[in-house]
């Protein structure tokens, strides 16, 4: 399960890699390394550290400080119980780990040294770290600057003061090679191995994937609606009628139906009843040294109001100037669009008619570079803003992203159904910005990758001596760790979750004019699943598992975009020929009827949503009959702790 041993401690597994600063202080590593190793009742984490020796070929380049951290299978084990950890009981329920039950889990056997995965193990081993604190300390030895005070995570200031470079999980080759067999190296047709990618990244990665290979899915059924729509009605663009409606009913159905599947998945790896940690400051957050009133520690405090401040008086104003930039762009794309089609009119060539599509290529190429500025400035306005949670600021960050690409995206679509009504120039712009912003997507997320991690290989095989350096043979752990400290970072789900939602708006919202646009989702997806798990086994490093239960704020924002479809969908079916030809006579009738359908369909929407519940049944019933055993428990405990002073006032 872990990777080889290096020599020290016997039966040591290294884990997880520290890198520390490579002019770090002699005292500030014996400080911190005593205090990983020190036992949890004298404040350490009781962990196992060893420092990794120089490579192959050693570089001058190298930084020497790289330490592996591991831990006993005993510590691991009240780490699990700490955390909450649920695993699969006797029964098939899902219960928290205790140690003192132990034995009564399902895949506990002998002394439990193959019942947690190396996620979990490595995930206990970094809440272990992260929860390390500061006990008489006034700073880091060697470091004036980086104040400590009792309670402070030692972690988060080593992080934010540089003086610890990056923290990260090590690979296991030969599960990660297993796992790259099953997952893409064999073109197939059958689903993921959800259960595999959860096992070595952890319940985020695999609703992650989960998540997406469902959205692809659920696009086959308007993808082969699509295809003899698109054959045999292409030219008449009257009858999106049937198309639009199926669209209302479909958005909403498949998004109720994931919180049943999300839920039965998250059940199915002990994280859908599992109690959320207590969230601690961010390692950015700072602010006047304080005690906070819940945990009686003492740490920095930021008041509410200069962050409400910041956020009304700076960054919503920013948001506000980036949203009208993107208007006066989307004119310029207009003026272009209509310069092109005033010289196409005047004399029809072939490559004028070529000349046609260049302002929407150059639109989409355009909006594709304005989301990726935006989104750095989007990421240093919420930093400055100084949100104390990670939770926080996570959600501040998401909401400007989304708002700025949905306006950015879809804002010269709307415009041109709803301003213009054009359904040609709509289905045209709407081709283009999907095909476009797939290529770029494509190149970036497929082939980008592919050839920065052939680039990374030729340089490690100069790297071990010329020898050939391939997945089927193992690295020494020296090289092992450096080249994975040498790999990118993974920034989380964040971008691909973003990616999907603006694929489900280009479908939910406008296809009912383009029914081609859920099969180049579709393809696009299924290329999506290969590239980024390419990326994950061999171009990023391995992620720290994230004990997710759902895929958190973004349902929230695939379920505002499907409100936001039901208003457009019915907004289109009412400008339709066939729907005006019931109101010949009166404009504001037929706008009062399409404003009543949309308000009944949103009605319909919400009772849908009321009707199918989240969780199915045999879960809720499952949860249920576990809180029932653990209030009974509670009860026999208090039971027997009365029973004992009466026992002993007799004796």
């Amino acid at each position: 399960m872990q990777p080889a041993a290096v020599s020290g401690e016997p039966g040591f597994e290294p884990l997880v890699v520290l890198e520390l600063a490579s002019d770090i202080k002699e005292e500030a590593v014996v400080w911190l390394l005593s205090r990983i190793r020190d036992p949890q009742q004298n404040g350490g984490a009781e962990l196992l550290v060893e420092h990794l020796g120089p490579g192959v070929r050693p570089q001058e380049k190298e930084n020497p400080n790289l330490f592996l951290v591991g831990a006993s299978w005993q510590r691991l084990l009240s780490g699990a119980e700490d955390l909450g950890l649920f695993k699969e009981y006797s029964d098939g329920s899902m219960r928290g780990f205790t140690c003192s039950n132990k034995h009564n889990f399902k895949d506990f056997t002998g002394d439990g040294d193959s019942f947690l995965s190396m996620a979990e193990c490595q995930h206990i081993i970094k809440h272990e770290l992260d929860t390390l604190r500061a006990r008489e300390e006034t700073h880091v030895p060697g470091y004036p600057q980086a104040k400590l005070y009792p309670g402070k995570s030692i972690i988060r200031r080593l992080q934010s003061k540089r003086i610890l470079i990056q923290m990260f999980p090590l690979h296991h080759k030969e599960e990660l090679k297993r796992l790259s067999f099953s997952w893409y190296q064999k073109v197939r047709l059958s689903l993921q191995p959800l259960d595999s990618i959860r096992h070595y990244y952890g319940e985020g990665q695999a609703l992650y994937f989960g998540f997406l290979e469902y959205f692809t899915f659920a696009l086959v059924p308007m993808a082969l609606i699509g295809v003899p729509y698109y054959l045999f009605d292409w030219e008449d663009y009257d009858k999106y009628v049937i198309f639009a409606v199926f669209n209302l009913v479909w958005c909403t159905v498949i998004l109720e139906l994931w919180k049943r599947r999300s839920a039965s998945l998250a059940y199915q790896w002990g994280t859908l009843s599992r109690k959320q940690a207590f969230e601690e400051p961010r390692p950015g957050f700072h602010g006047v040294l304080g005690f906070n009133p819940v945990t009686g520690r003492e740490e920095p405090l930021y008041s509410n109001a200069k962050r409400q401040l910041r956020i009304y008086l700076v960054s919503l104003p920013f948001v506000l100037l980036c949203l009208y930039l993107s208007l006066y762009v989307m004119m310029v794309y207009f003026l272009l669009e209509g310069w092109v089609l005033s010289i196409h009119d005047e004399n029809p060539t072939f490559w004028t008619g070529v000349l046609l599509f260049i302002p929407s290529v150059a639109y989409a190429v355009v909006i594709e570079a304005m989301n990726l500025i935006y989104r750095y400035a989007a990421e240093f306005l919420t930093e400055w803003e100084n949100h104390r949670l990670e939770s926080s600021y996570q959600n501040h960050l998401v909401l400007k992203v989304l708002v700025y690409n949905f306006f950015n995206c879809f804002a010269s679509l709307f415009y041109i159904a709803f301003v213009m009504q054009d359904m040609v120039l709509l289905r045209q712009s709407l081709a283009t910005l999907l095909i476009t912003s797939q290529i770029l997507n494509q190149f970036m997320e497929a082939f980008l990758p592919y050839w920065l991690q052939r680039r990374r290989n030729k340089k490690m095989v100069r790297k071990v001596q010329g020898r050939r350096v391939l997945e089927d043979k193992a690295l020494p752990l020296a090289e092992q760790v450096r080249l994975e400290a040498d790999m990118s970072t993974y920034l989380g789900t964040f971008d691909d979750y973003l990616e999907l939602f603006l694929l489900f708006g280009y479908v939910s919202l406008f296809s009912c004019v383009y029914p081609l646009a859920a099969v180049l989702v579709v393809l696009n997806n299924i290329t999506e699943v290969y590239s980024d798990a390419f990326k994950m086994c061999h171009v990023f490093k391995r992620p720290f598992a994230d004990p997710a239960a759902n895929i958190g704020v973004w349902q929230l924002a695939f379920e505002a975009m499907s409100v936001i479809a039901v208003v457009t969908n019915c907004a289109l079916i009412g400008m339709s020929p066939q729907v005006r030809a019931y109101f010949p006579h009166s404009e504001t009738q037929l706008i009062l009827w399409t404003v009543a359908v949309e308000h009944g369909l949103l009605a319909l929407k919400f009772i849908l949503t009321f009707l199918i519940p989240d969780v199915p049944k045999h879960i809720q019933i499952k949860l249920a009959r576990i809180e029932f055993e653990s209030l009974e428990a509670l009860k026999k405990k208090k039971m027997l702790e009365a029973s004992e002073p009466s026992k002993t006032v007799l004796c």
